[in-house]
């Protein structure tokens, strides 16, 4: 079978099946040209795909996986969902023995990837994590906590590198609510998101909301 080419994307709201994942809009995207789909290659233990719906019935809640609209995820991420995998640190044993494996499971939380942010190729997303509206992970990233919007982090574990903007910049962002726009107002605003004038953007916001 063969691979599609680098310059082509998976749109995620085309191809999800797994009712645990739930995608915003029609925008955010996977670029799988050197790794299978995005359910098959991303996702890691996550109930809900074709086979485990048909294998078993879970045995506890499960952790639901959240991604917002424009955001980018590079090739062979992997964002790790299944809670502690049944796995105890607490326990002498960390093995998942049968007659317990109730008792060893341990939810995380679910897993929040926020409007506009870009997950980096082969970044590693621990489970129950959220990645605030506009950060960036870096590429070979392996996140273990939470992300700060407008955020950049690297490393293993991620760490923060530095914020895109200033404090006043971010907050005036999210108060703004960009995503939860109707797509023909911001298409209308991509003009005004292209440049870094706060300014601008804001007063093109307002025209077209009060419009």
């Amino acid at each position: 079978m063969n691979k599609p080419h680098w310059s082509q994307v998976e749109y995620l709201h085309q191809t999800v099946k797994n009712p645990n994942i739930h995608i915003k809009g029609t925008t955010s995207y996977y670029s799988h040209a050197w790794s299978d789909s995005f359910e098959q290659s991303v996702v890691r233990y996550l109930y809900g795909d074709e086979y485990s719906l048909k294998a078993w019935e879970p045995l506890w809640e499960i952790d639901q996986l959240h991604i917002g609209s424009y955001v980018c995820i590079a090739a062979e991420a992997v964002i790790l969902m299944g809670g502690n995998h049944t796995h105890r640190t607490d326990w002498f044993s960390l093995y998942p023995f049968m007659e317990h494996i109730v008792d060893a499971y341990q939810m995380k939380g679910d897993t929040i990837i926020g409007d506009g942010a870009w997950i980096g190729m082969r970044a590693m997303i621990m489970p129950g994590i959220n990645i605030g509206e506009g950060a960036i992970v870096a590429s070979g990233s392996i996140v273990t906590k939470d992300v700060e919007p407008y955020s950049i982090v690297a490393g293993n574990p991620a760490q923060k590198v530095k914020m895109r903007f200033s404090n006043e910049v971010i907050q005036e962002l999210l108060n703004l609510k960009l995503y939860d726009l109707e797509p023909e107002k911001f298409n209308q605003l991509i003009p005004y998101l292209v440049q870094s004038d706060i300014n601008l953007l804001k007063e093109r916001y307002y025209h077209l909301v009060n419009d």
